[in-house]
């Protein structure tokens, strides 16, 4: 006997990279930023453990609405803050898509986008990149509730045309959400499209390029009406008071992240150029990772670097397991990673 519901019973659940509890582990598979948030936020942090931790935080974290704004070219009331960007895309879909609606999503793309989509009980329509990662013209589905676009893509680091995305809005009659959790170490974004159109919401996450993915800070903007319905499905309290105050700083310093992202985007053109001498096959990416297609096989691969405990992320699906996840580490991690790849191509 079950007391779940059907749908929950018949789902795979979501399933992160792995967390290894043991130290020495070289972690290249969970796109983490390899340097700390800057001087800033932990001194933010350190200056709000006090006794106000005993009240409840900002329900609408206006401070950190305020300075996204600022930041970011548009209104406080264009901007909601989630527990991570995760956390704004499970309001998106309890928000456009109820039992039945068709919610539509690329693939391979970002594994929680039909998790989602089956606990809300919609009709998931999964839909096939192109051969070289393009958005078909399968994607533009006009009476899709929902659609899920990852730009740059996960895993595969591609970024999707931002007037394709345009074109996509203005064709449908749904919500097109556009997953930008990677864009800061991207040359171009769809966020100007939240200007031009009232069904696009573009999401950031301030866990990789700020360094602070164990605070769970998200960003949506969107329009301000489409901003003010998300607020009535969220958690009453979704962001925890530090959470707020180390929000709040790192973007009041967003120029020492932009500058730490052009670090990690020297060490990803270091990092494609030594795979591509190795005979890897790698994918142009625009995140803080890459897809690279091995000369051998890639979970033989994935296995052999683990027992040296070094950490990358595979995928034994279609389209996918031909190829492993490297995030971009800092220089010394990454010469351990080809140093090991090295060794093992040539079969030690």
């Amino acid at each position: 006997m079950s007391y779940f519901r059907a749908n929950i019973d018949a789902m795979e659940g979501y399933v992160p990279g792995e967390q290894p509890q043991d130290d020495g582990f070289v972690k290249l598979n969970t796109n983490e930023n390899p340097y700390p948030p800057c001087d800033e936020v932990i001194a933010a942090m350190r200056a709000a453990l006090d006794g106000r931790l005993r009240l409840y935080p900002d329900p609408l974290c206006t401070r950190v609405r305020r300075k996204a704004a600022e930041v970011f070219g548009v209104s406080p009331e264009m901007v909601i803050v989630g527990n991570g960007s995760d956390d704004l895309l499970t309001i998106a879909t309890r928000s456009f898509a109820g039992e039945g609606d068709k919610a539509v999503y690329l693939n391979p793309s970002y594994g929680l986008y039909p998790v989602l989509c089956e606990l809300q009980n919609a009709r998931g329509c999964r839909i096939e990149y192109t051969e070289d990662f393009r958005l078909p013209p399968e994607a533009f589905q006009p009476d899709a509730q929902l659609t899920f676009i990852c730009s740059p893509n996960n895993p595969t680091g591609t970024l999707a045309d931002p007037a394709e995305v345009a074109a996509l809005a203005a064709t449908s009659r749904g919500v097109v959400v556009v997953d930008e959790a990677y864009v800061d170490f991207a040359d171009r974004s769809c966020l100007d499209l939240v200007h031009r159109f009232d069904n696009v919401l573009v999401l950031r996450s301030m866990s990789k390029s700020f360094s602070l993915a164990g605070l769970r800070i998200g960003l949506g903007f969107a329009n301000a009406g489409l901003i003010a319905g998300m607020l009535k499905v969220k958690d009453s309290y979704n962001v925890e008071r530090l959470g707020i105050v180390g929000a709040e700083a790192a973007l009041a310093n967003v120029e020492k992240m932009r500058a730490n992202a052009e670090k990690l985007k020297g060490d990803r053109r270091y990092l494609i150029a030594r795979l591509e001498e190795l005979g890897f096959g790698v994918l142009p990416s625009q995140a803080n990772f890459v897809f690279a297609r091995p000369p051998m096989p890639a979970g033989l691969l994935y296995e052999k670097l683990k027992e040296r405990k070094i950490l990358v992320r595979y995928w034994n699906k279609p389209r996918l397991s031909n190829g492993i996840r490297i995030s971009i580490g800092t220089r010394e991690q990454l010469d351990t990673l080809l140093d090991a790849a090295r060794l093992i191509l040539a079969g030690n």
